[in-house]
């Protein structure tokens, strides 16, 4: 197991928590399982905000392993689960919760949008259906738009990502999907200005800045968008606009979004090379 930044700070925080115990406290003494069962909780917090996530997977196997009975260790390792994105896992383990009646309000939201990442479209209405009304959180209106989505009830989906946004104090999330959304009704124009104002909450989220490169193409727009990238992310959105010009057969725009893919990324991008080559050989050809 390869130990990163995380895993070095869960130890530091361990060896001082360790070196703590030389010389217990007063109400250590007095209680002393009550400073146990705070450090179990306070590990627990920190193995499903920081760190591998399969690490976090492992850790939360072997707690329920261990004391199958604790519905915290049992949430724990279906966050975990879908954190490391094994989502047949974290349904299998979310089910698991229902079965025995320690399922939280949380619980059937995350549940729900695992059932989302697994197509499971029946299971995620029924879960959203049975959250209460008084549940009025970005998340849970989100989830409401993306089933709404799919069933192209535009009208309905627009209702809960307005509601999601105006609830949200961090919405890039939000209008990135919304943005998706309208792209897959065709209204590519009104894509490209959600695209915008989701950039504009967060600049580094780069679905958006890749959805908003994508919307423009669409329409015939193969500049870049002026907002912040790396040289990465610059290479892989010309990378992107410049298929997206093959298939609408402007050929010698695709030839030069992929030479600019290669000279932008800091490294050999194998993928627009072979793109490059392989136009290159068709026009000769």
């Amino acid at each position: 197991m390869r130990a990163g930044r995380g895993t070095a700070a869960l130890i530091l925080i361990l060896t001082a928590g360790l070196a703590g115990c030389d010389t217990p406290t007063v109400s250590n003494k007095q209680d002393p399982l009550k400073g146990d069962i705070i450090d179990e909780a306070n590990l627990t917090q920190l193995m499903l905000q920081a760190g591998d996530p399969n690490e976090a997977v492992s850790y939360f196997e072997n707690a329920v392993a261990r004391e199958p009975e604790r519905a915290d260790f049992r949430r724990g390792l279906a966050q975990s689960y879908s954190r490391a994105r094994r989502y047949p896992e974290a349904a299998r383990v979310y089910q698991e919760l229902l079965a025995l009646r320690q399922e939280e309000l949380v619980d059937r939201l995350d549940y729900a949008y695992v059932a989302v990442r697994l197509d499971r479209w029946e299971d995620a209405t029924a879960l959203a259906s049975s959250l209460p009304q008084s549940l009025d959180t970005p998340r849970r209106h989100l989830l409401d738009a993306m089933i709404a989505d799919h069933a192209k009830d535009w009208e309905a989906a627009d209702r809960a990502y307005a509601r999601a946004e105006a609830l949200s104090t961090a919405p890039a999330d939000v209008l990135n999907n919304w943005g998706v959304s309208r792209m897959a009704r065709g209204e590519l124009d009104q894509a490209s200005r959600t695209f915008e104002r989701a950039v504009s909450y967060d600049s580094r989220l780069f679905s958006a800045k890749n959805n908003l490169a994508i919307s423009r193409a669409l329409q015939g727009d193969f500049r870049l968008p002026i907002v912040p990238m790396t040289d990465s992310e610059r290479a892989m959105i010309q990378y992107n606009m410049g298929i997206i010009a093959q298939e609408k057969g402007e050929l010698r725009i695709a030839r030069g979004l992929y030479a600019a893919a290669l000279q932008s990324h800091p490294m050999h991008y194998q993928a627009a090379a072979d793109r490059l080559a392989q136009l290159d050989s068709a026009i000769v050809n």
